[in-house]
């Protein structure tokens, strides 16, 4: 079966008290639960925003750099993702609505490509 990354950019939340993002959590979780309980769930986490570290690693030039912060800049950046392990597109959407609505922000969703066979 394919694997499908939803996410959300931090941008996409907009501002909400504290409270409504406590209201939240709990039904976010309850998807999170949902997945685990149908088998789908591979992976998922919200990333730190502004204050966590932010890394790059860069090649080009000959020798890895690793430096602090985005390699591009950007006013977008991604705050939090799932990966889960479905049959179709169809479902993926399901799960990308599920939780878009137990969050309260859009998400996207992009299936990852097919791991190389290693014979």
């Amino acid at each position: 079966m394919p694997e499908y990354l939803l996410y959300f950019n931090q941008q996409w939340v907009g501002d909400h008290t504290e409270e409504w993002f406590r209201g939240r959590g709990p039904l976010a979780m309850a998807v999170v639960n949902e997945m685990k309980a149908a088998g789908v769930y591979v992976f998922a986490g919200g990333l730190e925003e502004e204050d966590g570290p932010v890394y790059s690693a860069d090649p080009t030039g000959g020798t890895v750099v690793i430096t602090d912060g985005p390699y591009v800049e950007t006013k977008e950046f991604l705050g939090g993702f799932a990966v889960v392990d479905v049959a179709d597109d169809e479902a993926a959407t399901m799960w990308a609505g599920k939780i878009a609505e137990a969050c309260g922000w859009p998400h996207e969703v992009r299936r990852f490509k097919p791991q190389p066979r290693v014979e």
